[in-house]
């Protein structure tokens, strides 16, 4: 079964499999982890969490930056306690820094961003 999901045009290619995140959005452009289930309240598509960054250009985990905005609490500073143990919490059950755990095959063909040039056509 394929199906398409839409990345921003700047965000950077998808790591192999292990390697270390670099914000690409993939895995959580194409179902949310188990954090993202509780707040986008789904279980398929894209995770209501994951915001993009314009400074990094690179997709992050909105429960890791300002997690109160996405259970209903957005007025709660970022660096208050409440905020503190949930960044805790979320960045245990998404393995962050473990590496990229996203085992998606994807048609670079569509990739907009990859250069199908050939060396010998350069």
């Amino acid at each position: 079964m394929s199906r398409v999901i839409w990345i921003h045009p700047e965000a950077p290619p998808k790591p192999a499999l292990g390697a270390p995140c670099n914000g690409c959005g993939v895995c959580c452009l194409a179902e949310p982890c188990p954090a993202g289930m509780v707040v986008s309240l789904k279980r398929h598509g894209a995770c209501r969490a994951l915001v993009w960054s314009d400074a990094e250009h690179q997709y992050r985990c909105g429960m890791l930056v300002h997690p109160s905005r996405y259970v209903g609490w957005p007025t709660l500073r970022p660096d208050a306690l409440l905020n503190r143990l949930m960044r805790r919490y979320a960045r245990r059950l998404i393995a962050a820094g473990i590496g990229c755990d996203a085992d998606l095959d994807l048609d670079r063909d569509l990739d907009p961003r990859v250069d199908r040039e050939t060396p010998e056509k350069r």
